[in-house]
């Protein structure tokens, strides 16, 4: 009982510093709760998120907030298609001493931060876009044949614009795959961007303050995987994601007919750090089948393809992932 109260406070104050750091990240990013909350879970569940908008809706700006509001060590890189590995690495160079004598020294490249904003990633070549893979799924990254370790929390943060194709190289899917959410940043509603003219056409703007360190941080990561999930919100993420893959008993017939591949192991990984971590921001001790339904798209969009016959109907992935959300809520529901 005192292991189980001990935990339920921890989640409590937990959740209270997120209320004071969703403060601060609107006093720079106003509006968007739903961008901020899931670019926020990607964070407590220790993962990489994939921001999907048109230009100068603020995915920036968002990103440089959270930095500060987390308390993260930053660096941006602007993907462009002449970017080399060796840009986001670095490399060894040779130096010359004062004897006559030579030695390699490492230059560390901008990889090496607690928080990479990679700008525009689907602007570089797939070879310096393959040289965040081992970074993503490892923290580390390995130069000359030697490992060296990355930034503790280490989180990518990545914008694509969707519209703006030309010379542009699509992620691979096993990039693809290791961005914990996919968060789709639309236009501000009319109010909002009210409040956003008003807020930065001024002679100064409002600034957000601190509210984690980078240990707080990875604390606040082990408390989350600490969260209890209940065995009816467990079979339904297995449902879920089963569901997804053509082939399976579970799927029906849309998804045989319109999905190319579905998601893996790692999506249901996904949903059930994610559920957590919104049940978390929502005030509650546990994840309920909300949860699974409202991460349903952020994290299986990107983790899915649809058919050639499927896409000239006019089908979409949303339209499927929302079809196979409801059937499965409504299976746990009646039983």
């Amino acid at each position: 009982m005192t292991e189980n109260a001990g935990l339920v406070a921890e989640i409590e104050t937990l959740g209270e510093r997120l209320a004071l750091a969703r403060a601060s990240v609107d006093k720079r990013f106003i509006g968007q709760d739903r961008v901020v909350g899931l670019t926020l879970s990607a964070l407590l569940c220790g993962g990489h998120a994939l921001l999907i908008g048109l230009p100068g809706l603020g995915k920036t700006r968002l990103v440089e907030t959270l930095s500060k509001v987390m308390g993260l060590h930053s660096n941006r890189i602007q993907f462009t298609p002449d970017l080399m590995p060796a840009d986001i690495l670095g490399s060894e160079v040779l130096e010359t001493a004062s004897d006559g004598s030579r030695s390699f020294r490492f230059l560390q490249g901008p990889v090496f931060c607690q928080l990479l904003m990679a700008d525009e990633i689907n602007r570089a070549s797939p070879r310096t876009q393959s040289a965040l893979l081992q970074a993503m799924q490892e923290r580390e990254v390995t130069i000359a044949g030697q490992p060296r370790p990355l930034g503790r929390p280490f989180h990518v943060l990545a914008t694509q614009n969707p519209i703006e194709q030309e010379g542009t190289y699509p992620l691979p899917e096993a990039q693809l795959d290791r961005f914990l959410v996919r968060v789709d940043v639309p236009y501000p509603e009319r109010r909002t961007e009210r409040d956003i003219l008003i807020a930065t056409t001024g002679l100064e703007e409002a600034q957000s303050d601190q509210v984690f360190t980078p240990e707080e941080l990875l604390a606040a990561q082990a408390v989350l995987r600490r969260m209890p999930v209940g065995e009816a919100v467990v079979e339904m993420i297995l449902d879920l994601v089963r569901a997804c893959r053509p082939g399976e008993a579970e799927a029906g017939p849309q998804v045989a007919d319109a999905v190319a591949w579905g998601p893996g192991p790692r999506a249901a990984q996904a949903l059930m750090l994610t559920v957590r971590a919104r049940a978390l921001q929502e005030g509650r001790l546990a994840p309920n089948a909300e949860d699974v339904a409202a991460m349903a798209r952020p994290v299986l969009s990107h983790r899915m393809a649809l058919t050639f016959a499927a896409r000239a109907r006019g089908e979409t992935l949303e339209g499927v992932i929302d079809a196979v959300t409801a059937r499965v809520t409504r299976i746990e529901a009646a039983a």
